[in-house]
């Protein structure tokens, strides 16, 4: 885990793309001080905060969460502690008990053979300690775009769900021309969701490069820029029209996802979470709700089968 500074008293909390949940935050030392997200356990959420502390005096007087995928919010109790207000969508918050807890998580990491299709699954948590974790969402809610006043710096939240989340906010902040996007974008990443839409994704990737952002932190993966989220858009365009073309030939959604030739994106970390978008899109051409319950044991089985058939491929 790493601080860059991006800006004027604006800076990012990177970690190392090391697969699920390596997530990343932000912070603007201005008008008491703005967080970006939290971590997925408690001791990077710790981690992350004794970094702000090297460049802020006190704790911070907001923080942000971009949505309620938890490995951005689940540190959120540290932060409530010291009274610091958490703002979110009202989608956000309204999401936020619906996952899975923290001791499922616990459970699932101690098992001894948690079998298929979640092994894979249960190792990749296995880095994170989700010991002690009190969910704690937003209590601060947002409907539509905002605007927070940072002692004169404007950070600007824009609702752009349901894209990734049912409850998507990014943070702009004009002057400094930085854009903080959580999941929006995954940087030289495979994007993982199964909620939202494909059309509404691509809209709020557009929305942010209209934008014109020098530096975009993304949700995952290392500091990008419109190039970024280009990368990501014309990703998702191209794995949504094969994805039909297999939906039209009757493909199952494991032969769709073995059908995608991945080409450049190949070398995207975790590739085999493209199982997720195969489904997304089989969804929406059968005509499913957005919002409608996965069947996500169904979808691990067929990330665990790709990534076997990309490495018998190698």
């Amino acid at each position: 885990m790493e601080l860059a500074q991006i800006g004027a008293d604006v800076y990012a909390c990177l970690q190392p793309d090391t697969g699920l949940g390596a997530s990343n935050s932000g912070f603007v030392n201005r008008g008491g001080g703005l967080v970006v997200d939290t971590m997925w356990d408690l001791p990077r959420t710790r981690n992350m905060i004794t970094l702000y502390s090297t460049v802020a005096r006190e704790p911070s007087r907001r923080l942000v969460n971009t949505h309620h995928n938890g490995d951005h919010c689940w540190g959120n109790q540290l932060f409530a502690e010291t009274g610091t207000e958490i703002i979110g969508h009202r989608l956000c918050a309204e999401y936020f008990l619906r996952e899975s807890s923290p001791e499922f998580f616990v459970a699932l990491c101690e098992a001894e053979d948690v079998g298929a299709p979640f092994d894979g699954f249960a190792r990749s948590l296995r880095a994170f300690d989700f010991h002690d974790i009190v969910l704690t969402p937003p209590t601060t809610l947002i409907d539509t775009d905002t605007v927070v006043d940072l002692d004169g710096l404007e950070a600007h939240l824009l609702y752009v769900g349901p894209a990734h989340t049912p409850g998507d906010v990014v943070v702009h902040l004009p002057t400094e021309g930085i854009v903080f996007t959580g999941d929006i974008l995954f940087h030289h990443c495979t994007p993982i969701g199964w909620e939202g839409t494909f059309a509404n994704w691509i809209a709020a990737l557009e929305r942010i490069e209209a934008l014109e952002p020098a530096v975009v932190v993304p949700g995952h993966g290392p500091l990008a820029n419109t190039e970024g989220l280009r990368a990501l858009r014309e990703y998702l365009q191209y794995v949504y029209a094969d994805a039909r073309d297999s939906f039209e030939t009757g493909r199952s959604t494991l032969e769709a996802g073995k059908h995608v030739e991945l080409g450049p994106y190949a070398q995207w970390t975790e590739p085999e979470r493209l199982a997720f978008q195969i489904d997304r899109a089989y969804r929406e051409f059968e005509g499913v709700a957005w919002d409608t319950k996965v069947d996500t044991g169904r979808v691990f089985g067929e990330v665990a089968e790709l990534r076997d058939y990309y490495e018998a491929r190698a």
